[in-house]
């Protein structure tokens, strides 16, 4: 019986991640051009990985020895290594680089210490959401941003065009991107993976805490920016490295002694953000929602809110005063299949909203979703069914994440 459901689980999630990879794309407005490979793609062949093209490239689902189920829990309980090499890394630089990137985000970064970062959003004039990104104050003149591949070109044009707007006004400020074929990076994710990469380097781990950055060696390749954050709720790493050592790092990981390091794809990296309660731009949070109806408030910075100085400034505030009509919350259910993207939330006959995520919880069994639900239907523990292939099925509003977070926080 448990294997059954296992196998049902895998089942579910393999076409929850084919439907991820050929939609997630187009919400984000992904052009139809053919998909690019990262330094890893014949790393991946090599290792048995199932390729598939997600937001434009070419990259594994899950690899041979391990279900997407089984690939997730072993994330959970030891460690995993991802490929997120497509996502976009930008360098800006200059003495007026804080004040620049600040006019197109909402996060505080005068007042973040250097080797520090946070996740952030770009918003536009109306407060809907253009990307959310990771943004590291490396020092008072030099910032390191990541962002999401599918929204790659957009975030180019957002970065440069802030950038050339301040150097024509005689500001102090330059921009670098990292191209995929240049710049790998890698995601080692779960409770024993700083085991693992302490082993990797001299850099000392022990008081290296969540999103804080710095650049070591790694493996014996210098010049590697290793980040403690990820997206699976896990303590966990990015790693940037020279695009050419990158299959050099990604082997010395799954060999160390200690971390029982293996590698992932992205059907785990999806299911493990989701049970993270977080966000996956184009399915839960795009230009039509703010960052307040997508229960991202505390991205909004306080010093930001007093200045009012961000775009879409006018409409993210009035909602922090007044609130908004929907709200982005999570769901549990206990029987029937998945809800995916799209499948409409109801109360008492009445459509109140929909759901924009979904998968089997490898960790909890059932399964959870996230989606907008009216503001009247909000409250944890409220009642639903959700309209699945025209049944209702039972589910009830649950406070996310689902999973309790473990990164590696400063104490207090």
């Amino acid at each position: 019986m448990l294997m059954r459901a296992v196998q049902r689980q895998t089942t579910s999630l393999s076409r929850q991640i084919r439907a991820l990879t050929t939609t997630s794309s187009l919400r984000a407005g992904h052009s139809t051009t053919p998909p690019e490979k990262t330094s890893l793609h014949d790393f991946h062949g090599q290792k048995k990985g199932k390729i598939v093209d997600f937001a434009g490239y070419l990259l594994p689902v899950q690899y041979e020895d391990l279900s997407i189920s089984a690939s997730h829990l072993h994330t959970r309980k030891n460690a995993s290594v991802f490929d997120v090499s497509h996502m976009l890394q930008t360098y800006i630089r200059g003495k007026d680089a804080i004040e620049c990137f600040e006019s197109i985000c909402t996060a505080d970064l005068q007042g973040m210490q250097n080797g520090n970062g946070s996740l952030t959003v770009f918003t536009n004039a109306e407060g809907g959401i253009l990307d959310d990104l990771i943004v590291s104050r490396v020092a008072d003149d030099l910032l390191y941003v990541v962002s999401n591949a599918a929204c790659k070109t957009q975030d180019k044009q957002i970065m440069k065009s802030a950038v050339e707007s301040f150097k024509s006004k005689g500001k102090n400020v330059d921009i670098e991107f990292w191209e995929t074929a240049d710049r790998a990076l890698l995601a080692l994710q779960g409770p024993t993976a700083a085991k693992a990469l302490q082993e990797l380097t001299k850099f000392p781990l022990k008081d290296f805490y969540f999103m804080q950055t710095t650049s070591t060696e790694i493996a014996g390749v210098p010049n590697c920016r290793v980040t403690r954050c990820g997206y699976t709720g896990e303590d966990g790493f990015e790693i940037s490295i020279p695009a050419e050592k990158s299959a050099h790092v990604a082997e010395a990981l799954l060999n160390t002694k200690t971390g029982d390091v293996k590698l992932a794809g992205l059907g785990a990296r999806d299911s493990l953000r989701l049970e993270a309660g977080l966000c996956l731009y184009g399915s839960d949070i795009d230009t039509t929602t703010t960052p307040i109806e997508g229960g991202l408030a505390w991205l909004v910075a306080k010093r930001r809110r007093a200045a009012a100085d961000f775009p879409g400034a006018q409409t993210i505030l009035k909602q922090l005063k007044e609130g908004c009509t929907r709200r982005r919350v999570g769901f549990r259910m206990t029987s029937g299949p998945p809800a995916r993207h799209g499948t409409k939330i109801v109360v008492n006959g009445e459509t109140v909203g929909e759901i924009t995520s979904g998968c089997p919880s490898p960790s909890l069994g059932g399964s959870v979703a996230m989606g907008y639900i009216s503001e009247a239907h909000k409250k944890v523990g409220t009642k639903v069914e959700l309209k699945i292939r025209d049944k209702l099925f039972a589910s009830e509003v649950t406070k996310m994440p689902f999973v309790t977070s473990n990164y590696y926080q400063k104490p207090k």
